[in-house]
């Protein structure tokens, strides 16, 4: 199917998407530690559009609805302190703790306007403009929802395929961006242009990646993100972003239709891969490639000829989750208690944590990654900074493990099952293998570097302690009344004193800076199979000059 200007073949009568564009945070140069990255976006944001959200289960008990009970009963108790914090004890008071995510909304931006490859225009409903920050994990996730009624489904495949794009990949003869919308345009309530696309810009995007070796960010999402600043162009006072993954956004597709039962295979596909409209009955990939697309894409639980309108299907892939079901299904369409409802809250949720967990796991790779590359191990300076920098990472990695890591978030068995299906797709076990691995690797070569070093220590003291040894019994062998100056004025006695804790102060300090060789004539000294040449040679090498072989 194609989004021309044809005659529609079949409706979408109620259309929304959610999407997820997770992000790497970099903190203001020269801020103080500690702190937050929403507390820098609340400086930075004060007076602005974005407004924190505050929770509907902790706060005006007017907004507390079932779709929200329904929600929080759906995770298990470990993934409802992660989602929610604690609330009050028993007694009333306070006693909880927060939650540890921190949503900021933005309120300027009521219509998204689209213009097509082909020319045709859809305007949809801005639902949510949202900032999810995490609480000490360098990642904010922009959350935005929008939804229309009535509207072609080769349009609704084109605005999943195209509509959640960072940049063009690469561009038409005639300067149009591919695998992107031709325009986006951000309308306020009273219909002013906010901002605009700027994806036939071509010479500023190769500009930009020539020049910061990053890919630029289209104008409009730009406009989104404001105050946060695109890393590396934007200033160093504020806090910045960056990208995790690449420029394609992760969604939730939901679509309501007369009969989905009369979509063709190659449509299911389309919608749950996001792949975009095309001619009919032909399918986006190769056969060979989609042979298994409903084992491995499809969560049929409730997709069944005897649920009949009530019937839906999911469709799960690494960047999306795709509900369809029926418009004439009171159950499908109800946003407290149906699936509506569930999309845009449990759903939402699954999908959000699971894709978390990857950039949460990506940004800690990279900043590992960082680390090492800025190591200089001929620099003590730079070696004391490495190992901060690895011990911090490990509390992080650590913290982010028990706070928000898990394998089960619900038993539920649609939930259970629908997040086992992002986690699988998304990669995250294998990501958390590696960066565990990497972080182990790292922080086993500082314990063994802490180890070489406490026993090279352990062995020049050894060596300076057997050496002090034969001064020591030769001097008590004597008395110590090598002079005898037990009369003599106190000065005196000061200067002997002075110059014995000099000379002896000396003799110490050069066995120190000898205690490597010594160590290593010691050794040759005690192997009974060395002959007397060689213990001799031994010996004479504490005194020999050796090249620097560096």
């Amino acid at each position: 199917m194609n989004a021309t200007a044809d005659p529609p073949t079949m409706l979408v009568r109620h259309f929304r998407m959610i999407l997820l564009w997770p992000l790497q945070l970099l903190p203001p140069e020269g801020a103080p530690p500690g702190r937050e990255h929403w507390e820098h976006f609340e400086q930075a944001a004060s007076g602005d559009h974005w407004r924190e959200v505050v929770d509907e289960i902790t706060g005006d008990a007017a907004h507390f609805k079932e779709r929200h009970y329904g929600e929080f009963v759906t995770f298990l108790p470990h993934v409802q302190r992660f989602l929610y914090g604690k609330g009050q004890s028993a007694t009333g008071r306070p006693g909880g703790s927060a939650p540890r995510i921190r949503v900021y909304r933005r309120k300027d931006i009521a219509r998204a306007r689209v213009t097509y490859r082909g020319g045709a225009t859809t305007v949809f409903t801005v639902a949510h403009v949202d900032l999810h920050f995490f609480l000490d994990i360098d990642v904010v996730i922009l959350v935005f929802e929008i939804f229309a009624e009535d509207i072609d489904l080769a349009q609704a495949q084109d605005a999943l395929h195209r509509f959640g794009r960072a940049y063009p990949s690469y561009w038409d003869a005639d300067g149009t961006g591919r695998r992107c919308l031709r325009r986006v345009e951000w309308l306020a309530a009273d219909g002013r242009v906010l901002a605009t696309s700027d994806y036939e810009n071509r010479d500023e995007y190769l500009s930009f990646v020539r020049q910061h070796r990053s890919p630029c960010i289209a104008a409009h999402w730009q406009y989104v993100m404001s105050p946060l600043s695109l890393d590396p162009s934007g200033p160093a006072d504020v806090t910045r972003y960056r990208q995790i993954e690449y420029s394609r956004m992760p969604l939730i597709g939901y679509l309501a239709l007369d009969d989905p039962t009369a979509l063709d295979r190659d449509d299911f596909i389309r919608l749950g891969l996001a792949a975009g409209p095309g001619p009919d009955d032909t399918l986006p990939y190769s056969e060979r490639y989609l042979q298994d697309f409903e084992y491995r894409h499809c969560y049929d639980r409730d997709w069944s000829a005897p649920l009949g309108r009530a019937a839906t299907r999911y469709m799960v892939s690494p960047h999306t989750l795709v509900v369809i079901g029926n418009c004439n299904a009171p159950s499908f369409l109800d946003t407290e208690t149906g699936v509506l409802g569930q999309v845009r809250h449990q759903i939402f949720l699954i999908f959000l944590i699971a894709h978390f967990h990857k950039a949460a796991l990506l940004a800690l790779s990279d900043r590992l990654s960082h680390a090492l590359s800025r190591l200089d191990p001929r620099n003590h300076e730079s070696v004391r900074e490495f190992k901060r920098s690895i011990r911090g990472l490990l509390e992080v990695f650590l913290r982010f493990t028990h706070r928000y890591w898990s394998h089960d978030i619900s038993n539920q068995l649609q939930a259970q099952e629908l997040f086992r299906m992002c986690a699988e797709h998304v990669g995250t076990d294998r990501l958390y293998a590696e960066v565990r691995e990497e972080i182990k690797d790292m922080n086993d070569y500082l314990d063994s570097d802490t180890l070489r070093r406490q026993g090279n220590t352990v062995v020049r003291l050894t060596v300076v302690t057997t050496f002090g040894l034969i001064a020591t019994i030769a001097t008590g062998f004597l008395g110590m009344n090598l002079i005898a100056a037990a009369d003599e004025p106190l000065a005196t006695k000061v200067t002997f004193f002075a110059l014995v804790t000099v000379f002896a102060a000396c003799l110490m300090t050069y066995a120190v800076l000898k205690s490597r060789r010594l160590s290593d004539f010691l050794e040759a000294l005690s192997n009974d199979r060395l002959p007397a040449s060689a213990k001799l040679s031994a010996l004479r090498d504490v005194w020999r000059m050796r090249r620097n072989t560096r």
